[in-house]
């Protein structure tokens, strides 16, 4: 069980917050005390889930730098400084070949899963580094490294996200800043439905506790570190901490 709101009166940032995981995380933080903003593209969407936790709807395309610039702006003035960044936003692929795209249309992948993310970072690391605290979470994927993945550039956006995550946390460890990779496993969404009924479908649950979880400071240890919401258990994850740290376990390492 979490304790009561243990998270009070912080200020949590969620992009891609107004469907799917996003909004499930934005729930679970709100219900632990925090102060949540959910933003995305689709103003209906984010201000239907703030309503429903009593938080900030602020609609804002994430690969646009003078837009999240904005974003970050609005919520650090009618909430406060943000005290965690969750980098939920993004888009999924059709399985395609190459010759099949649009070349604008395979990039966009990037622009928002990619790039999205180190624009929301950028903006919230300067207060981030300054006050030495805060924590960025990032929606990876298992599709970053799993055989049979089709989609070329969804598969190759999430790995990308992954790396920029571990070495971002290698970066900014000294100010007392922690970003961490997760995997929400494969949750039914909007993005996910085409996979059928038969699928090894994850409890949508288990995404959100683990953002808790990390958003609580018990886990800073495992900064950098790939973390799957369903294959790992996160209590057994910060009490081997150590061995983790001295095997390198938890990370996505080419293998001889």
């Amino acid at each position: 069980m979490h304790p009561a709101r243990e998270l009070e009166g912080q200020v949590a940032l969620v992009t891609g917050g107004g469907r799917g995981i996003g909004r499930l995380i934005a729930l679970e933080l709100a219900d632990a005390g925090m102060r949540v903003a959910v933003a995305a593209r689709s103003a209906d969407q984010v201000e239907q889930t703030a309503q429903e936790i009593g938080g900030l709807a602020v609609t804002a395309d994430v690969s646009d730098a003078e837009q999240v610039e904005a974003m970050t702006a609005t919520v650090e003035r009618k909430l406060g400084p943000i005290d965690l960044l969750v980098n939920n936003a993004g888009v999924g692929a059709p399985s395609r070949l190459p010759s099949e795209y649009d070349p604008a249309d395979w990039w966009h992948v990037f622009e928002i899963n990619v790039l999205g993310a180190y624009l929301c970072s950028r903006a919230v690391l300067r207060g981030m580094v300054e006050r030495r605290r805060g924590r960025i979470v990032n929606t990876g994927s298992g599709a970053s490294y799993l055989r049979g993945v089709s989609s070329s550039s969804y598969a190759a956006s999430k790995a990308a996200l992954g790396r920029f995550g571990e070495v971002l946390a290698g970066q900014v460890a000294e100010f007392d800043v922690h970003v961490f990779v997760f995997s929400p496993g494969l949750v039914r969404t909007e993005l996910t439905g085409g996979f059928g009924d038969d699928a090894p479908w994850t409890p949508p649950e288990l995404a959100p506790r683990l953002v808790r979880v990390l958003a609580s400071g018990r886990a800073d240890r495992l900064a950098g570190r790939y973390i799957h919401a369903e294959h790992d258990d996160i209590d057994d994850l910060i009490a081997r901490a150590d061995e983790i740290d001295e095997r390198d376990l938890n990370a996505i390492r080419l293998q001889r």
